[in-house]
């Protein structure tokens, strides 16, 4: 059993909490029974599994089929595993993968779940990682083709987006890149544009998001740049009955996704009708 807080490799993985040290080491920590889960479920290689049993998850399941897979596993002291946790309520089970690449190019054709044509969600400069990680969630809720994270500001792997994402990170397509590579991949791919924005003078709800598409959501203070808002993108807004303007960015994400997924499934309806 691990049991002091000066190990090496309880020091790595409090280090990587910290994103230059999550770059320089190419890895990240996924706590939680449910992310582990989604995370082995997507077939994604943890390096090592620390649990402890005296938490609830620390004795589970999932711990034995780990091992299983040959996952190296490291039971902890109490004590130990609350200094690795990034939470307030940990449940015993933390594991450390390597960072993979997520790249435009690795993404392929993909069709979403709920239509059959391409829903793809791009997430310009958000700077919440909880904002991000539900982004991923509406995402995967909706069964959309993938996230684009265009020109980064947090980093898709800090540990409140993994959690946020409640596992999503580990199932929805991702790609980060610079916001001039996503409108070019885009571009090429025929794929329509549709920008979420609060002065638009159309409500979402007259919007057509059947047929490929693509959701652009900007930062949560500065909405989107000049290379979005060029006159070549239409844009919707949610409609505002209170007293703010808009909407926090994981919410018109979520607005936005799920009445593309409404259209979808009611234009697959009326064809299955007409055939």
């Amino acid at each position: 059993m691990l049991t002091s807080l000066r190990n090496p490799q309880v020091r790595t993985v409090v280090r990587l909490r910290n994103r230059r040290h999550r770059q320089a080491q190419r890895r990240f920590v996924i706590e939680g029974r449910r992310e582990v889960a989604c995370a082995v479920e997507a077939g994604w290689p943890l390096g090592i599994l620390f649990h402890c049993a005296e938490l609830p998850a620390g004795g589970d399941a999932l711990l034995g089929r780990c091992q299983a897979a040959g996952v190296e596993c490291v039971e902890t002291s109490r004590a130990v595993f609350a200094r690795m946790s990034y939470r307030r309520t940990p449940d015993g089970l933390l594991a450390v993968a390597d960072t993979p690449e997520r790249t435009l190019a690795e993404l392929r054709e993909s069709p979403s779940r709920c239509g059959g044509s391409e829903l793809w969600l791009v997430a310009a400069a958000i700077r919440v990682p909880g904002n991000l990680g539900a982004m991923l969630r509406s995402a995967d809720a909706v069964g959309a083709s993938g996230v684009l994270v265009a020109d980064a500001a947090v980093d898709v792997f800090n540990p409140n987006v993994v959690r946020a994402s409640m596992g999503a990170l580990f199932s929805v397509p991702l790609a980060v890149a610079g916001a001039d590579a996503v409108r070019e991949w885009l571009a090429n791919r025929d794929v329509r544009v549709v920008l979420a924005h609060p002065a638009s003078a159309s409500d979402y709800t007259e919007a057509d998001f059947t047929g490929d598409l693509a959701i652009v959501v900007g930062s949560e203070s500065a909405g989107l740049d000049d290379g979005w808002r060029c006159g070549r993108y239409p844009a919707v807004r949610v409609p505002m009955a209170g007293r703010v303007d808009s909407l926090n960015a994981a919410t018109a994400a979520a607005v936005l996704l799920f009445e593309a997924r409404r259209q979808r499934v009611e234009a697959k309806v009326v064809r299955s009708m007409d055939i």
